[in-house]
C-alpha cells in the first residue's frame, strides 16, 4: 500500500494515477474539508481527465483520510514555498510530514518526496529529522527524491507520458521505487543520487524562466522604439536554431516562478543571470499596468472602472491562480491607476477572489469600454467577435481584430 500525504494539485493526481493502475492507496491530508469532498466523490480542482481518472481509482478502491497511515510506501507532495526575503526555500511542510510519517511507518519504509526543493534540502532539512528521532537512514527508512513533472492543464497525460527521475542512496532501493512508478509511468525512469534529482528539476524550471525572460525583455525593447516584438519574433524564429518564445504579462504558477528563486537563495552572487530572469518576468505585471495607462491617455478613457482584466489564472484553460500575473497586477493596481475599480472575469473561477468580479462574460464585457486579455481560455478565443468596438490589450497575442494594443 502507498499512503500518498497532501491532496493538492500534485498529490491527488499522483494517488489517483496509482490506484487506477491496481496499486493500493491511501490518500493523507490535514484539511478536513478536502479530505470529505474526495470521501463524498467529487474532486477538488478542475483539469482535463481528473473526474474520469477519480471515477476510476474509487471503483480500484482508493481511499481518503486524514490520517497517517502505516505502511511500506509513502509518497510526501505537500507545498515548498519559498521565503520572500532569503529567495531560500521553505522546507517546513516537507520536514513535519516526514516526521508524522516516522511516528507510524515500519522500520524499512521508503519515504518519496516529490515536492520540488532546493539543491541539499533532503540533506540539510530532512535527514536530520529522521535522525533527530533515531532513525539508521539507510536501515530503519529509506529517502528517496522522485520530483513530479506535470502542468496543469495537461497533468493526467503527463503523468503518463513524461520521464521521471528517481534520486535515491542505493540503486537498489532507487530501482524498487521505479518500478513502483512504471505501473503507470510510459516515460523513461532515470535512477540517480538525491542531490542531481533535487538539481534537475530546479535547473527545468530555470530553463524555462531565463527563456521567458529574454521574450519579455525583447517586448520591453522594442515597445521603447515601437518596433513590433511579435514580427521580429516571427521572422528570427525561420533561424534553424532560434526558437523564441512569446512574450506574456508575467510568469505564474508554483514551479517557473518559484523554483528559479530557490537557485538565487542558496547561490547568492553565483545565479547572476537566473536573478536577472526573475526579476525580468517579475516586472511584467507593472509593465502591462503602465500599457494600460498609456492606452486609456492615447484613447481619451479617463475612468479606470469601465477598464476590465480578463483572466486571474495563470495560463489557460485551468482553475489554478497561484503566482498569477494578474492577482499580481491587482496587488499593485493601487499605485499604478490611482486607487481605481478595476473589473475582472475569469470563466474558471467560480468563486470571489477579488472586487468588482463578474462571473458572466457578456455582463462583463457590457461593462466595460477597454478589456486587457491576460490569459488565452478558449472561451474567449471562441467569442473574439464580442470584443469588436472595444478597446483591447493583448498581452497573449490572441487577438487579430484591427487596432488591438499589444506589449
Amino acid at each position: 500500500m502507498i499512503n500518498v500525504v497532501g491532496l493538492g494539485y500534485i498529490g491527488l493526481p499522483t494517488a489517483l494515477m496509482f490506484a487506477a493502475h491496481g496499486v493500493e492507496v491511501v490518500g493523507t491530508d490535514y484539511n478536513k474539508e478536502l479530505v470529505d469532498t474526495l470521501r463524498a466523490g467529487r474532486t477538488t480542482f478542475e483539469e482535463d481527465g481528473l473526474d474520469e481518472l477519480f471515477r476510476e481509482a474509487v471503483d480500484k478502491g482508493i481511499r481518503f483520510s486524514h490520517e497517517y497511515q502505516r505502511t511500506d510506501m509513502y509518497i510526501v507532495a505537500v507545498p515548498t514555498p519559498y521565503d520572500k526575503a532569503s529567495k531560500k526555500v521553505d522546507a517546513g511542510f516537507v520536514a513535519r510530514a516526514v516526521e508524522n510519517v516516522m511516528e507510524v511507518c515500519p522500520k524499512g519504509a521508503v519515504i518519496v518526496v516529490e515536492s520540488t526543493v532546493s539543491p541539499g534540502t533532503i540533506d540539510k532539512y530532512v535527514r536530520p529529522v529522521a535522525e533527530a528521532k533515531g532513525f539508521v537512514i539507510g536501515e530503519d527508512i529509506h529517502l528517496i527524491h522522485a520530483p513530479e513533472r506535470i502542468i496543469p492543464g495537461n497533468m493526467v497525460y503527463e503523468l503518463k507520458h513524461n520521464s521521471r527521475t528517481i534520486g535515491a542512496d542505493s540503486q537498489e532501493i532507487g530501482e524498487r521505487v521505479k518500478e513502483l512508478y512504471s505501473s503507470f509511468c510510459q516515460g523513461e525512469i532515470v535512477v540517480t543520487d538525491i542531490r542531481t534529482a533535487e538539481m534537475t528539476k530546479v535547473v527545468e524550471n530555470t530553463f524555462r524562466d531565463i527563456n521567458i525572460a529574454f521574450a519579455n525583455e525583447l517586448a520591453k525593447i522594442c515597445r521603447s522604439d515601437n518596433m513590433d516584438v511579435y514580427e521580429i519574433i516571427r521572422i528570427a524564429n525561420k533561424h534553424p536554431r532560434v526558437n523564441i518564445l512569446t512574450p506574456g504579462p508575467g510568469v505564474g504558477g508554483h514551479c517557473i516562478s518559484v523554483d528559479p528563486w530557490f537557485l538565487v537563495g542558496d547561490y547568492p552572487g553565483l545565479a547572476n543571470i537566473i536573478l536577472a530572469a526573475r526579476k525580468i518576468n517579475d516586472s511584467m505585471p507593472d509593465f502591462v499596468l503602465e500599457r494600460i495607462h498609456d492606452i486609456m491617455k492615447e484613447s481619451g478613457l479617463t475612468d479606470v472602472g469601465r477598464v476590465g482584466l480578463y483572466g486571474l489564472t495563470y495560463k489557460e484553460n485551468v482553475d489554478d491562480m497561484r503566482e498569477s500575473p494578474t492577482l499580481q497586477m491587482l496587488e499593485s493596481m493601487e499605485r499604478h491607476l490611482c486607487g481605481g475599480q478595476i473589473k475582472v472575469y475569469d470563466p474558471y473561477v467560480t468563486r470571489d477572489v477579488t472586487a468588482n468580479q463578474y462571473h458572466d462574460l457578456d455582463a462583463f464585457l457590457r461593462d466595460v469600454d477597454m478589456v486587457v486579455l491576460l490569459v488565452g481560455h478558449d472561451e474567449i478565443r471562441e467569442n473574439m467577435d464580442k470584443l469588436k468596438g472595444k478597446i483591447v490589450l493583448d498581452t497573449r497575442h490572441i487577438c487579430f481584430l484591427d487596432g488591438v494594443y499589444r506589449l
